[in-house]
């Protein structure tokens, strides 16, 4: 059995898994698309992984922006400097890896609807190491940087109702307030005293 970084806090039986290992497609690209897309409702998600890929959204880049030029689509998810990219590649595959984990939802029984990103891990693997060749007789590395990712889904808990208020509800005092009101004299001021 694959280990996951972490264990749904639910009951597992209402929570479904998915990964991939050694993906070759960019780390940086799948770490910003795992980013905006965790904790959202799975169809949410999926339809915004659909837009990416069809350019209609964009992937804001908030950690990795070195050279990412800016988008005045990347605004509408207040990107630090406007900057966002539309990796297709890397969206293809997590779109992927996000519908095996629907899918093991669907056999599981789960409700998809109400099916939330409740964990999404995108970490290193190891480069895949190539060479190329320089001027003068030099050879050069030509490494990749794929991405192991982790999807773990759970049912949205409902909406607990919050209990009718007693109306006669004592009035907690704090250690100040006690202070304050021992301060205050007993006379009422500009009353008679009797």
């Amino acid at each position: 059995m694959v280990r996951y970084a972490t264990e749904p806090d639910c009951d597992p039986s209402r929570a479904a898994k998915s990964r991939g290992s050694h993906l070759r497609i960019h780390y940086k690209h799948c770490r910003e698309i795992t980013h905006m897309i965790r904790g959202m409702k799975v169809n949410k998600a999926m339809k915004y992984l659909e837009n990416v890929l069809a350019f209609k959204d964009i992937v804001p880049f908030v950690r990795h922006t070195g050279g990412i030029g800016r988008k005045a689509m990347a605004k509408i998810h207040k990107s630090p400097g406007d900057k966002g990219r539309w990796p297709v590649k890397a969206t293809a595959v997590i779109k992927d890896l996000l519908a095996n984990a629907m899918s093991n939802a669907e056999i599981k029984g789960l409700d998809l609807e109400n099916m939330v990103i409740g964990h999404v891990q995108c970490n290193r693997a190891p480069p895949g190491r190539r060479r190329t060749y320089r001027a003068h007789g030099r050879i050069g590395k030509y490494a990749s940087e794929p991405a192991h990712i982790e999807f773990i889904l759970t049912e949205k808990k409902e909406a607990i109702k919050k209990a009718d208020e007693e109306p006669a509800q004592k009035q907690r005092i704090t250690k100040r307030m006690s202070a304050i009101l021992r301060s205050k004299p007993k006379v009422k001021v500009g009353g008679a005293s009797a």
